[in-house]
């Protein structure tokens, strides 16, 4: 990779986390589809040749144990939702250039070869360890089919994360106190011989890889803990039927681990996209091998290695559930084999539904499918999802909150700036009046495609958006300012000068919203008058003279009234009550991965109710924190001391993934200043800070309550 701006000389690969192939999509799910989407067109919209892949995640337990009870092969069941997927990214305009599957040809060849590769490069080691077994059905247990606690916090947690508690990776054989998911009883350990990747050989080489590393801010600092530490070898087969089968000899009864095969599959879509187009319009392997450092049993190469290497452009969009698997385990799979790093990985923030966690067991969620029947265009959810807050920052939709930006933004300022220009332009000029853009739009113009530009360049697809939507802004002040209506007789001359600038700004806007708004950016390109597409037109054509002739356009959006919005809400409970009342539980949990992983239920109210003497028991009191740190070796615990009035304390908090802590300081935080001391990571804590939710919000006082004041 460069690290020059884009466009650069060499070709861009796109690529988006694969779904799994075991449940339907929601609009949480959509998060980072629609912004791969949004990101390829964008850098293509810059000149960049690009190639936007992806594919259905295939493999794994969840898949062979739905299939089970749905009574079909595990390849029959995860098919169909592959089919499904294929189908549903078209209908909300996102477009891969090729998506395919892990369980196709091209993948398990390429699988085999970066397996066999890691192998004859001495990378690979085989060890004895405990796997969890279940003696009643006599067969071991693969990662999802084993419950147990999480030896590093205690936690509930499934055998390969602590999805409870600390979020850590876990490897076979670590959890402790096992229980068989297939019969609910206790499963015992067994040896077993496995194989694994020595991510140690590659430690030097990410510390480099992460400093190199371009993207979100959270993809670059959560890894730093693993890499910074002591890397802890992968284990890379498991025992199971479904899956590739590892291509070492004399081990026909194991396959490979789904993260293995999962993130190949980025470089087999793209080869299946090359076998298609030709490699004159698209060379696969000048993106994933040109210009690599050889790969040797060293598994290192320095930095100067890497940064003068001349490599393709490889951004992958993620959520931020699966960091660790881009960051640390990914780049020493393609280092091992002989392929390029990835320059950059945007990893998103999860979806809430109206400030809770969407949730598939209660039906609580805004299904793609039922939104799209409710007959809301799919760039409507394109722009709330890729334009709400910072892309690495969560965002919580709700139906209010979306017809507050569609009303506002796309109908209030882009659509009835578009629409009222055109219908000026066509009724008094049949199309653009002669003139030339004056020296102020010109440059406004300019600003704004600059303003895309850089925000490209930094991962931003808010701003990219927000390019747009200003300048539209910009455009209603323009007209509003000039009053052209009152020119066209006084000053006819000024009134042309006026709406041809305002066609200009129209035709600017077309190109700028195009990535975020495909549909309705062709729609407005059409009503300018322009041929052919939209997205064929680079950035240069903002300042390009618009087309002589167009007739009258029609409203790009329409305005959600509240009626609807209520209609829509009491749909939503009513799925939710129908949900609660039937006991449905949903699927199995889903594989690591972003597209599902955010798909947590909300806990249900503890039926066990406690008395208020119990209640005045907790000594509940505001506090301000002093100092912020991390805790060395721990994944998410930090080291607080919060002054309570009467004493500064010590508090260990698993906050460290999910807030800045060099911006904690100054803080109120509520803390439960009377709960036993406890030792954490050899950290004494001596009280709780107070957090709600997977994100944990940090719980403050509205007012100016001091240290030390009681919570009551």
């Amino acid at each position: 990779m460069s690290h020059d701006d884009f466009p650069t000389e060499k070709p861009a690969v796109v690529t988006c986390g694969l779904p799994y192939a075991n449940g339907d999509l929601h609009i949480g799910h959509l998060r980072t589809y629609v912004s791969g989407d949004a990101y390829a067109r964008s850098l293509e919209k810059l000149g960049q040749r690009t190639a936007f892949v992806s594919g259905s995640d295939m493999h794994g337990t969840p898949v062979a144990v739905n299939a089970e009870e749905a009574g079909v092969s595990p390849e029959e069941f995860a098919l169909e939702h592959h089919e499904k997927y294929a189908e549903t990214f078209p209908r909300f305009n996102v477009e891969f250039d090729n998506y395919g599957h892990t369980h196709d040809e091209t993948n398990t060849e390429l699988t085999q070869e970066f397996v066999r590769s890691w192998i004859d490069n001495d990378h690979v080691f085989e060890k004895e360890i405990q796997v969890a077994w279940d003696p009643e059905a006599d067969t071991p247990l693969p990662d999802r089919y084993v419950e147990g606690t999480c030896p590093y916090c205690g936690a509930k947690a499934r055998g390969d994360e602590c999805d409870e508690g600390c979020q850590r990776h876990l490897e076979p054989g670590e959890i402790e106190d096992p229980r068989s998911t297939l019969t609910g009883n206790p499963a015992e350990y067994r040896a077993r011989e496995h194989e694994f990747l020595r991510l140690s050989d590659f430690q030097e080489y990410l510390a480099g890889f992460i400093d190199r590393l371009e993207g979100t801010s959270n993809a670059r600092n959560q890894p730093r803990e693993w890499i910074e530490g002591e890397l802890q070898d992968l284990c890379i087969t498991r025992d199971m039927d479904w899956g590739i089968d590892y291509p070492g000899e004399g081990k026909e009864d194991l396959v490979l681990y789904v993260w293995v095969d999962a993130p190949i599959e980025y470089v087999a879509s793209t080869k299946q996209y090359t076998e298609r187009v030709g490699e004159d319009v698209f060379d696969w392997e000048e993106v994933w091998k040109d210009g690599a450092p050889e790969a040797g049993s060293e598994g290192d190469a320095d930095d100067e290695t890497w940064e003068a290497a001349d490599t393709g452009e490889i951004v992958h969009v993620v959520g931020r559930d699966i960091i660790q698997h881009h960051t640390v385990f990914w780049p020493s799979m393609l280092r091992g084999a002989g392929y390029n790093e990835p320059r950059a990985v945007m990893a998103s923030g999860f979806v809430n539904l109206d400030g809770q966690a969407f949730s598939t067991s209660r039906n609580r969620a805004v299904w793609a499918d039922d939104y799209l029947d409710e007959g809301f265009h799919p760039d409507l959810v394109r722009y709330y999802l890729t334009t709400t807050g910072g892309f690495q920052q969560d965002v919580d939709f709700s139906w209010e909150k979306f017809q507050e930006r569609v009303n506002g933004e796309l109908v209030g300022t882009l659509g009835n700036f578009a629409y009222r220009s055109l219908l000026f332009a066509a009724r008094n000029y049949e199309g653009t009046p002669e003139a030339d853009a004056s020296d102020e739009v010109a440059e406004r113009i300019e600003e704004a495609v600059a303003d895309f530009e850089a925000a490209v360049n930094d991962y931003s697809l808010k701003e990219a958006g927000e390019a747009a939507v200003s300048l539209a802004g910009f455009g209603n002040e323009y007209i509003q300012r000039n009053e052209p209506w009152n020119l066209t007789d006084d000053d006819p001359d000024r009134a042309e000068q006026v709406i041809y600038d305002c066609v200009q700004l129209a035709k600017a806007v077309a190109v700028l919203s195009a990535p975020i708004l495909p549909g309705k950016a062709q729609r407005l390109w059409e009503q300018l008058g322009e041929e052919g597409s939209v997205h064929d037109a680079a950035l240069d054509a903002c300042l390009e003279p618009p087309a002589d002739e167009f007739g009258e356009p029609d409203e790009l959006f329409e305005k959600i009234a509240d009626e609807r919005v209520e209609e829509l809400n009491e749909k939503l409970q009513e799925r939710v009550e129908a949900a609660t009342e039937d006991g449905d539980e949903g699927t199995a949990e889903t594989e690591e991965d972003e597209s599902m992983s955010d798909d947590t239920d909300i806990e249900p109210i503890d039926e066990d109710r406690i008395s208020f003497e119990e209640f005045q028991d907790l000594d509940v009191r505001v506090g301000e924190i002093e100092v912020a740190e991390p805790i060395e070796g721990a994944d998410d615990l930090a080291r607080l001391e919060v002054d309570i009035g009467v004493e500064t304390r010590q508090i260990v908090a698993g906050i460290k993934q999910l807030h800045d802590l060099e911006k904690l300081p100054g803080t109120k935080v509520v803390v439960v200043a009377n709960l036993e001391q406890a030792e954490l990571f050899g950290v004494e804590s001596n009280g709780m800070v107070l957090a709600a939710g997977e994100d944990a919000d940090l719980l403050t006082t509205h007012g100016d309550s001091g240290p030390g004041t009681k919570v009551k």
